[in-house]
């Protein structure tokens, strides 16, 4: 059974993975993939941060900065896992950003594979939430229990962040790499994955190794990120809803967590 689901899709990925065209370097397009890779996470870490913004723009009283810490943060994870793979690729030749898994007809095939995933880990998370740890972490936004637009519109810039991150870690690197390294572009994209995770609850990290596995080959055997958009923003805003149940009524002054 294990085999089924890990090893015999690998090899299905590498059967239906054509070869890279005649007259291409193969080497200089993982060059390519891989330097674009680094300089966008070095933009998340060294400028993309909410705390960046916080140093950069300091508080001036409004009722808003901290909301607009993460309309920062949002930004540059559309900046930097969007905008920037999508100009790589525009200038490879022969390449078109649909391919980068953006197809919803391998999403609509699989959905029930998505739901079972999502029951799966759904008492994961109802355990998790009873920790310190996970209270303290989420929401991320600590004012989202001042009013609804507080919490919506973290929500909203949660979800963005998800479809570009998507995008970035099934999409751009597992169909940049595909043509060179077939199924063992998963394996590749699993270590970048799961460093963004530190600093995170411990169990979260590890479990985005099993996640960025199962997510990565299921976007390469369907050729769509939306499933793995649906499981995170799922999961995610149920995490959110679930730290909210320690957090003061909505409409108070006293927040989430300090």
């Amino acid at each position: 059974m294990l085999a089924k689901i890990s090893v015999d899709q690998w090899r299905a990925i590498d059967a239906e993975t054509p070869p890279a065209p005649a007259g291409s370097n193969p080497h200089l397009r993982v060059l390519l993939i891989l330097l674009t890779c680094a300089l966008s996470l070095t933009i998340q870490e060294y400028v993309g941060g909410s705390d960046h913004y916080e140093k950069w723009f300091p508080s001036n009283g409004s009722r808003y900065w901290e909301l607009k810490g993460f309309v920062w943060w949002s930004g540059w994870r559309v900046i930097g896992y969007v905008l920037l793979p999508m100009l790589v690729i525009a200038c490879m030749p022969g390449e078109r950003i649909r391919d980068y898994h953006l197809s919803g007809r391998g999403f609509f095939r699989h959905l029930w594979i998505y739901g079972a995933m999502f029951v799966a880990f759904l008492p994961v998370v109802v355990i998790a939430s009873t920790s310190d740890s996970f209270r303290q972490t989420y929401p991320f936004y600590r004012m989202a229990n001042r009013s609804q637009f507080d919490l919506w519109s973290w929500e909203a810039m949660y979800i963005i962040q998800f479809v570009s991150l998507e995008f970035f870690f099934r999409g751009f690197l597992l169909q940049g790499l595909r043509r060179v390294l077939g199924a063992n572009a998963i394996f590749v994209m699993v270590v970048p994955y799961c460093m963004i995770h530190y600093g995170k609850p411990l169990p979260e990290t590890l479990g985005a190794l099993g996640a960025g596995l199962v997510l990565g080959t299921l976007a390469m055997r369907t050729r769509s990120i939306w499933g793995g958009v649906l499981i995170h923003v799922g999961v995610a805003i149920t995490m959110d809803v679930l730290a909210l149940r320690g957090c003061p009524p909505m409409g108070s002054h006293s927040y989430c967590h300090p």
